[in-house]
């Protein structure tokens, strides 16, 4: 393209894709689980910017304009307080794009299979009781794996 202002698809193109694949990453990442991005290791960040890069076609073609990328960016942008909107009013599909929070702990025992259904290694649980001071699971009340891929931990009294 010859000029940095010459779109290579009507704006409109730019704002349906942007939405879309918004929508559709935000349903990818709810399939993924809540420990996708919660505390992101080298592995996640690559994925992240794998992920952008093979995006980028999806959302803007082969448009290399100057205003391209940003109606596409703006849609999304839009799209993201769109969501935000209505999941503080519908309670349904709030649950639905940030999920519900896994029990791992409960009165000091490990809840058999709650790791291995959120994909959590042992290894990074025990480094997250580390991290508030804890060695041991008999001394927490309940530890949590919330929706943004935190784990809370309330220790017992």
């Amino acid at each position: 393209m010859s000029n940095a202002f010459e779109m290579a698809m009507p704006w409109w193109q730019f704002v349906w894709r942007g939405v879309a694949v918004y929508l559709a990453a935000v349903f990818m990442m709810r399939i993924v689980g809540k420990r996708s991005f919660g505390d992101m290791s080298t592995f996640d960040i690559i994925v992240l910017v794998l992920v952008g890069g093979v995006l980028r076609n999806s959302i803007v073609g082969h448009d290399g304009s100057f205003q391209g990328g940003l109606i596409a960016v703006a849609s999304m942008l839009a799209a993201d307080r769109a969501v935000a909107w209505v999941c503080t009013r519908s309670p349904w599909l709030n649950r639905f794009v940030e999920g519900r929070p896994t029990v791992l702990v409960h009165d000091g025992e490990l809840v058999p299979g709650a790791l291995e259904r959120v994909c959590l290694p042992k290894a990074a649980f025990r480094r997250a009781l580390h991290t508030e001071g804890m060695e041991d699971i008999r001394d927490i009340s309940v530890a949590r794996l919330e929706p943004n891929g935190r784990i809370t931990i309330i220790r017992k009294h």
